[in-house]
């Protein structure tokens, strides 16, 4: 039995392989890009709306408020760049109903790509907001001494995003496995309504934590007060 799609080879020639990662990553984002298009080509700014507008109305207001509860003053910033990776770890998620799907979010290579998306991201939304000056300061901060453990934890927290994601996705997949061999007529849709929920709430997780590194990343610090003088309010 195949866990992951990383095993699932559908062409090879030398050292040039297309696997089923491969495959369903491409076939998220087409999907995707073909539901946005499809969507949004009849918007309406008064009157009645379609229910397909209304819906995804209601998903980017979400996530503006998710993104502004975090703490980043213009959630329209950030917008283009977390709702679309909430939305593909979503839709990844909600296909696992299709029969012989594997998630492309259960291959550590998809998830690394991601977690790689937000390393790069963090420091070009820093730098954006406080300059190339302001930025690099904070890796200092609180003291000089700190430099190295900040760039430590820089490069763990990526890492512990990537690892985070696809262990949680491939464990479902793994129970669901398990569970599908050992009694197959009882557990399949229990299982897929718990690993589509699995699915969601990881999807949710991994974009809440890349708004909180780049709101990190994008805090300006305020200079301290000179002593002997009061702040003014």
């Amino acid at each position: 039995m195949n866990l992951t799609s990383d095993q699932q080879i559908f062409w090879q020639h030398g050292f040039i392989t297309i696997n089923g990662t491969i495959v369903t990553t491409w076939a998220m984002m087409l999907l995707m890009a073909i539901g946005a298009k499809l969507v949004t080509r009849r918007l309406a700014t008064e009157g009645p709306i379609s229910r397909w507008q209304g819906a995804l109305e209601i998903i980017i207001g979400g996530i503006e408020k998710q993104i502004a509860d975090v703490g980043l003053s213009e959630p329209k910033r950030y917008l283009s760049f977390l709702g679309t990776l909430f939305l593909f770890v979503a839709t990844c998620s909600v296909c696992i109903v299709i029969p012989g799907y594997k998630p492309p979010t259960g291959s550590l290579s998809t998830t690394a790509a991601l977690a790689l998306c937000v390393f790069i991201a963090v420091p070009l939304f820093g730098i954006r907001e406080q300059g190339l000056g302001g930025y690099l300061k904070t890796y200092t901060q609180p003291t000089f001494i700190m430099l190295p453990f900040n760039i430590i934890s820089e490069l763990s927290r990526t890492l512990a995003l990537a690892v985070r994601l696809f262990g949680n996705m491939m464990s479902g997949v793994m129970i669901v496995g398990i569970l599908l061999t050992i009694t197959p007529f009882i557990f399949p849709i229990v299982m897929t309504a718990l690993g589509l929920l699995t699915g969601m709430v990881q999807a949710y997780i991994f974009s809440i934590l890349a708004a909180v590194y780049i709101a990190a990343a994008t805090q300006v610090s305020k200079p301290k007060p000179e002593p002997g003088k009061k702040s003014q309010h």
